[in-house]
């Protein structure tokens, strides 16, 4: 792990690009942390699986019962042959599609988890140092405890991913995202329909392929989404900024709600993915921020830890 020094810094963003929820900018102080150098790869969450016999959420057939707590009173129940232990992957069209519909590119496929990230026939053998992908907020949380660590707060893990570089819209930095010479895993090319590949990685990349940021912290930008311990809701900054004051060491809100999908309890997610391009959602930025439903796992989401001091 690396140690985070405590510090203020204006959480959030201003700029225009920046989406509503990522607005408005505000001060935040943390006090120092541990966290990890990089997410929790295939080999460190093998080794908890192992230790303790656990399984994930994507192993598990779904719960209807719990599931329709999720979606509209009068969504009806999937067939049978849906409700099965699976995972969303990533599953590129042949063509330009329009870019408000997730499901153009998304694929529920049984047997897909953490072992075969991409379905049954796919494995994670010779992707030891991958970061471990289609892990639910659930399965982070039990791994953190078996590790004696925790899931890092959104404030920890937006000022971690600054490295020091408060203000700046990137955590490399002002210079733009480059696809001739990209400073992250992320998407080169049309997005979702060719990837021309220009840093190597189709999908996930091995940790510490790129540059850390200045707190010696690698792929806090792409790579995987990373889960938080944060409630999401759209409107968590304006609140902050409405008290007009800075605040302190913030757990995030106590319930979560995001008018997009009003029935769905959502975790943060934070840092982008090897499926983010300017086109889309440019979410390899350090304030960009996302909910997800706490049982869902995806092949393009993963995490990393945090410790407080002393422990």
């Amino acid at each position: 792990m690396v140690w985070i020094p405590g510090g203020e810094f204006a959480m959030g963003s201003d700029r225009a690009d920046a989406f509503p929820h990522e607005r408005p900018a505000h001060r935040v102080r943390v006090s120092g942390f541990w966290m990890d150098e990089t997410e929790v790869t295939n080999a460190q969450f093998r080794r908890f699986a192992e230790a303790t016999g656990y399984v994930t959420t994507a192993e598990r057939k779904p719960d209807w019962d719990e599931l329709k707590k999720q979606v509209p009173p009068d969504t009806p129940k999937p067939p049978d042959e849906m409700l099965v232990a699976g995972a969303l992957v990533f599953t590129p069209p042949d063509h330009a599609v329009p870019l408000d519909d997730m499901g153009q590119w998304w694929s529920w496929v049984p047997g897909a988890n953490w072992r075969h990230p991409r379905g049954p026939d796919s494995s994670i053998e010779g992707l030891d140092d991958h970061p471990v992908v289609q892990v639910s907020w659930d399965d982070a949380t039990a791994y953190a405890k078996w590790a004696g660590r925790r899931l890092p707060t959104e404030a920890e893990w937006e000022y971690a991913a600054r490295g020091g570089l408060d203000g700046r819209h990137f955590v490399w930095g002002d210079e733009e995202y480059s696809e001739q010479r990209p400073q992250c895993n992320a998407w080169q090319g049309e997005f979702p329909q060719r990837n021309t590949v220009r840093d190597g990685f189709s999908r996930s990349a091995p940790v510490r392929s790129f540059p850390p940021n200045g707190y010696g912290l690698f792929d806090m930008a792409g790579n995987v989404w990373e889960w938080c311990a944060d409630w999401y809701r759209h409107d968590t900054y304006a609140r902050r900024a409405a008290v007009g004051r800075v605040v302190i060491d913030p757990i995030g809100p106590s319930s979560s709600f995001d008018p997009e999908m009003p029935f769905m309890p959502a975790r943060v997610m934070r840092g982008g993915s090897f499926l983010c391009h300017p086109s889309y959602c440019a979410s390899y930025r350090p304030c960009a921020r996302r909910g997800n439903s706490p049982d869902t796992g995806t092949e393009h989401i993963g995490f990393r830890c945090a410790r407080s001091a002393g422990k």
